[in-house]
């Protein structure tokens, strides 16, 4: 039998400003590390006023960490110590994996409505892939697979798994599943994740319910979840262990991005854009900064 997760925490997004002057939603962040490893945050920036966006994120430094950008709408222009620059549009996603040191900045713009929506979770690394050359992937929306399963659920596949088809992006330390899922109405999803991985589900629109449930399907599961738990957009689901996850939904259709990720157990030292395991190498890296001794990987030529 097939052990359901159930719904360990939810959490609201909070609204905060970031960058030069970008409103946007924080899901969760440094005070929720220890229930989320191997992620560290996950924002959602959704508008439609220019004055919240446009100011954007100018040239900063990242290490230790990954960062993963998903747009749903408009633009984020962007560019980077290594030499790379172009634009992330409706359905792009950028991984970008920090490691010894990258200088970048994102800039958003709207598309011709003026309209500027989506994500950025940063996951960590292990301290023996901290220092790692940086590597830097733009993943175009056609790239993306999307698949049709029963009862008309729309699945995108960024990273992971989902019925035999693969995401684009592979060779992750933290061997995650980053997917947007859409279930209409009156639907049930099951989806079996790795036992002892972190798993969350971030709604994006609608409502469902995470707990568990009943639901059609040809293999026999065990429900953990004494009772429904009925999540809206704009709200976190983080689950308990177990080997998959259902999310069933009643007079409202409900689209979601779920991810997971293998858990990393070390000590996290964290301020501002950095990532690291101690005290020492943050100062080490910030040191590094201000010498501009930062960046260890320069563009070829």
């Amino acid at each position: 039998m097939i052990e359901l997760r159930e719904v360990k925490m939810v959490l609201a997004a909070k609204p905060v400003i970031e960058g030069a002057g970008v409103h946007l939603k924080r899901v969760f962040g440094s005070a929720q590390v220890p229930h989320f490893d191997p992620f560290l945050m996950l924002d959602d920036f959704h508008s439609d006023n220019p004055a919240h966006y446009l100011k954007g994120f100018p040239w900063h430094p990242h290490r230790g960490i990954e960062t993963i950008t998903y747009v749903l709408q408009g633009i984020v222009e962007h560019g980077d110590s290594m030499g790379n620059s172009g634009g992330i549009s409706s359905g792009d996603v950028q991984w970008m994996t920090a490691g010894s040191g990258i200088i970048h900045q994102e800039m958003p713009k709207g598309d011709e409505m003026k309209r500027m929506w989506g994500f950025q979770l940063w996951a960590n690394l292990p301290a023996s892939q901290k220092m790692m050359d940086p590597r830097y992937r733009e993943v175009k929306s056609e790239e993306i697979p999307e698949i049709l399963m029963e009862t008309g659920i729309k699945v995108k596949i960024i990273a992971g798994e989902v019925n035999g088809v693969r995401g684009p992006v592979r060779d992750i330390v933290i061997d995650p599943t980053y997917a947007d899922v859409a279930v209409p109405a009156s639907s049930t999803f099951t989806h079996a994740v790795q036992k002892g991985h972190t798993v969350f589900i971030y709604v994006i629109e609608g409502q469902g319910n995470f707990n568990g449930g009943t639901g059609t399907s040809g293999l026999e599961y065990r429900n953990v979840g004494a009772e429904q738990t009925s999540v809206g957009s704009e709200h976190l689901v983080l689950y308990g262990d177990g080997e998959a996850v259902r999310v069933t939904t009643g007079e409202l259709p409900v689209r979601f991005l779920l991810v997971s990720g293998k858990p990393i157990g070390e000590p996290v030292a964290w301020r501002g854009p950095i990532v690291m395991n101690t005290q020492d190498e943050l100062e080490i890296a910030f040191d590094e900064y201000q010498k501009g001794t930062f960046v260890k990987h320069k563009p070829a030529g």
